[in-house]
């Protein structure tokens, strides 16, 4: 039986690894393995074999030799399958280098064409050159580079890599990560040449809110750069002497948008022969004066990576041309034109248009706006290169004989493999499915932002808290998510607590530790586990878990009940008004010490996974104090619970911190009668709209999780969508049912956090859920309501495909099951008995009697009067 998908870690591109013994997967065309062989082959054909008595096939120990800097293998393994008397064909080899492991293994310093300079603005980009020669022979080529800010790298005039944004952004006081270039392909026997693109970026260019701050890592920009060679000269690290000027780019910010005029530009300046004597030699700072860590990356590269062609929406007197990329995107705009030297194009971004233009007042001071200037009259492609756009609608002046045809939209993000998939008949609720999809996309440009289109862009550790399991389902996010917990557990390190976004920057908001948001530290990690298997990520994350979960109890002095301090609560209860997003009708120090409970038993449970069992009790205890510090202080012996409001009893239900059957029982009927009351809109904010279908549905209420699941006015999750969005928003109510605005000062049109609900529509409505690690084990169980006629979720897990979809005619439904080899899947059938049935590797196929109770025509019709077919029902039935 064939092995397929051989890879090491959660890497696609394993050169340059940061790892001397880096785990190993794959999965089987079919069969359950015994056991299996794995071979490694160096260079030089020295051979290790190795037999493992196994059958898992997910994240195994290196069997070979540790790897040192520099090494390299190619990487088999083959399957013994039950049923089989030998092993199997090998798999496709894969080839595995490591990069530089030990900080002596950098020999280079850093060259710097701008050590300083002002910020009354975005400053320019800088080009950097260095030209060296090969002898013939060139046996392999390998660049080791990361820079102080972003960079962009051009070899004998060819970019030798797609990667956007480099390296990224990171807590750059603690780490920077460097990538691994083979350069066989592009360098040549004789003279060549080496050119670099450098702009601010994160690292000293302004980011932040309230005004935002310069030089937030350093004052300088610079690169590091060491090119290693082995050609008939022997093996070396070749000198290079960088010299520097500035750019045809005459600003750049990743907030402002970029100025390029091309006849600044210097044709022919990364190629050998190049006349730089006009340059000025970069200036030379040692490596040794940052402490940085320098660390091969763990996640994707940011790339373009889908291309969109755009609709006209009008064309002025003028030819200025008003366009619709048809969906709000994180990217940047490609444009091909002709024009006369000294013509300037203008290109602005806004996501949603208001009274007819540009609604450009949620940018706040980004003022997201391209030019570029042409230097004569020939045909161009151009795209800014260093700053990126959240937008849907884009204003293009200066050219008014323009075609659209001639622009694209370029979606750029992390470029992470899709896992996971969810579909109905409701066209609502997809479309709301596919903005959650789009919001994430958004904003996973390196590391998980809140929104990409205003002053702010920041590692919101609260909404990726509580949109993790989404995350992780939709897409395989381990290598992004894992990087930035490195930061996280760093930055908490430095400060003493996890601050409220990662990585932090001091611009105006409270340091000061809150739950919901803290809570990543603990929450985060455990969900990668539940939904990879990595045991990895948790003793990575294990003291940045414990330390979080040991300060907050040291907060409540022992007694468990957080009652003090500031507070961040159910952040954006459609109640609270605009101007005060954290005015929640629950009690913020109720949703804490939940929190508190809830984080503590996660922990307790990762030391038992780890063996760590004298922090397994220690945890055991913090939990049981929490737990009972909640009860004591905020439920009632009925079951009542103190706020009583929807987000209170979702979360005491959904954290199960109440006493019994009874007060559960009493709890999910009250919160059924709050959602009934609140007219079955949405009454939660970050705090308890996850949970509250769950809620609902676990005791006992599934039709009222469908009711407020599928309502369309606001406050509801399918308001949005009527409205024509195409990611989620931030706020309920992001434009207002007249097309106007929220005139809240924090009005953003993507942000992932409030679809973090669709957690449930994958469990619970496709039915598709992990039962076990790294979905070894699943549990298929779909509870059919609202009147949807089907539902199918699949999932992309590291053993292959698992999909649940059903479908009902009538008061029949069919259930299709798929499980891949390794996996074994739990089907509870929806039925008066709950059949459960446990089946392995097939499609299997069931057939029940089934009414969903959310079909009770008793229940009053909700009309959406922004849907055009329900407002011509409505009319017609009287209604309106």
């Amino acid at each position: 039986m064939k092995v397929l998908d051989l890879r090491v870690e959660h890497v696609a591109e394993p050169l340059g690894i940061g790892i001397p013994t880096p785990r190993l997967s794959w999965r089987l065309e079919t069969g359950a393995q015994l056991a299996y062989e794995a071979e490694a082959v160096a260079p030089d054909g020295r051979t290790e074999l190795v037999r493992v008595d196994s059958g898992d096939v997910l994240l195994r120990p290196w069997p070979f030799a540790p790897l040192g800097s520099r090494d390299a293998v190619r990487v088999r393994v083959r399957a013994l399958v039950d049923g089989q008397a030998d092993f199997g064909p090998w798999s496709t080899p894969l080839r595995v280098e490591a990069g530089l492991l030990d900080p002596s293994d950098w020999q280079v310093d850093w060259a710097s064409p701008s050590t300083e300079a002002p910020h009354d603005g975005p400053r320019p980009a800088h080009l950097l050159r260095a030209e060296f020669a090969l002898a013939g022979g060139i046996r392999s080529a390998r660049l080791y580079v990361t820079g102080h800010g972003v960079y962009d790298l051009e070899v004998n005039g060819v970019a030798p890599t797609d990667e956007l944004l480099a390296p990224g952004w990171s807590s750059y006081r603690h780490r920077l990560r460097y990538r691994t270039l083979d350069l066989a392909e592009q360098l040549v026997p004789g003279r060549n040449a080496i050119g670099v693109h450098l702009a601010d970026g994160w690292y000293r260019g302004r980011i932040g809110f309230n005004g935002g701050l310069w030089d937030e890592y350093g004052t300088d920009v610079a690169v590091l750069a060491q090119l290693e060679i082995h050609d008939d000269s022997g093996r070396r690290i070749v000198p290079l002497d960088w010299r520097s000027a500035e750019s045809a780019i005459t600003s750049t910010g990743l907030y402002e948008g970029e100025r390029h005029d091309a006849r600044l530009e210097s044709p022919g300046w990364s190629a050998p022969g190049f006349d730089d004597a006009g340059w000025r030699p970069a200036t030379r700072i040692p490596r040794e004066a940052f402490s940085a860590a320098l660390e091969a990356p763990s996640g994707p590269p940011v790339r373009v990576v889908e291309t969109i062609h755009p609709t006209l929406v009008r064309r002025a007197d003028d030819g200025t041309l008003l366009l619709d990329v048809g969906q709000n995107i994180t990217g940047k705009v490609r444009l091909t034109a002709t024009a006369a030297a000294g013509t300037t194009v203008r290109i602005r971004h806004a996501e949603v248009l208001e009274h007819g233009g540009l609604a450009t007042r949620p940018l706040r001071s980004a003022t997201s706006v391209d030019e570029y200037t042409f230097a004569d009259g020939e045909r161009v492609t151009w795209t800014p290169r260093f700053t990126i756009h959240g937008f849907r609608y884009v204003e293009i002046s200066g050219l008014p004989d323009l075609a659209v045809e001639d622009v694209e939209a370029l979606v750029v993000h992390s470029d992470m493999r899709r896992t996971g998939w969810f579909e109905t008949e409701h066209p609502l609720l997809d479309r709301f499915h596919d903005n959650v999809v789009w919001s994430m996309r958004d904003n996973f440009v390196d590391l998980p932002t809140d929104c990409p289109q205003r002053d702010e862009r920041l590692g919101w550790t609260g909404d990726i808290q509580v949109f993790a399991p989404t995350a992780a389902y939709l897409y395989d996010a381990s290598g992004v998510l894992g990087n930035w917990l490195r930061d996280l557990a760093a930055e908490q390190s430095e400060f003493g607590t996890v601050p409220n976004f990662v990585p932090w920057i001091d611009c105006g908001f409270p340091s000061d530790p809150a739950a919901v948001w803290g809570d990543a530290a603990v929450i985060v990690p455990w969900t990668l586990y539940r939904r990879t298997g990595d045991t990895g990520v948790l003793r990575d994350q294990f003291e940045s878990m414990g330390a979080w979960v040991d300060q907050v109890f040291t907060l409540t002095d022992g007694t468990g009940h957080w009652s003090r301090g500031f507070q961040l609560g159910d952040w954006l209860d459609p109640a609270a008004p605009p101007e005060r997003p954290g005015d929640s009708k629950t009690d913020p120090y109720l949703v804490a010490t939940a929190y508190l409970a809830h984080s503590a038993r996660i922990v307790r449970d990762a030391a038992a996974v780890l063996g760590e069992h004298a922090a397994e009790h220690r945890f055991a205890a913090v939990h049981d104090a929490a737990l009972d510090a909640f009860r004591r202080h905020y439920v009632a012996p009925s079951g009542r619970i103190v706020s009583d409001t929807v987000t209170a009893v979702a979360i005491a239900i959904a954290f199960d911190l109440l006493e019994d059957d009874a007060q559960r029982e009493a709890a999910g009927a009250r919160l059924a009668e709050l959602v009934a009351a609140g007219d079955y809109l949405i009454q939660t904010g970050f705090a308890g709209t996850p949970i509250v279908c769950d809620a609902l549905a676990t005791t006992g209420h599934l039709d009222d999780a469908y009711h407020l699941l599928l309502q369309s006015e606001a406050p509801s999750w399918l308001y949005a969508v009527t409205m024509g969005a195409t990611t989620v928003w931030e706020r309920w109510d992001s434009m207002l049912p007249d097309g106007s605005v929220n005139p809240g000062e924090m009005t953003s049109f993507n942000h992932y956090a409030l679809g973090a609900v669709a957690d449930f529509l994958h469990r619970v409505v496709g039915g598709l859920e992990a039962a076990e690690p790294g979905y070894r084990r699943v549990r298929i169980a779909p509870r059919p309501g609202g009147g949807l006629q089907r539902a199918a979720a699949r999932h992309d897990s590291a053993f292959g495909t698992i999909s649940s979809s059903w479908v009902r005619e009538g008061e029949r439904m069919s259930l299709s099951v798929v499980v891949p080899p390794g996996v074994t899947a739990d089907v509870v059938l929806p039925d008066a008995g709950g059949t459960t049935t446990t089946v392995g590797e097939g499609r299997h196929e069931f057939t029940i009697s089934h009414r969903a109770p959310a079909d009770d025509p008793s229940r009053p019709r909700r009309w959406n009067i922004h849907n055009p077919e329900e407002r011509l029902q409505m009319i017609e039935a009287g209604a309106l």
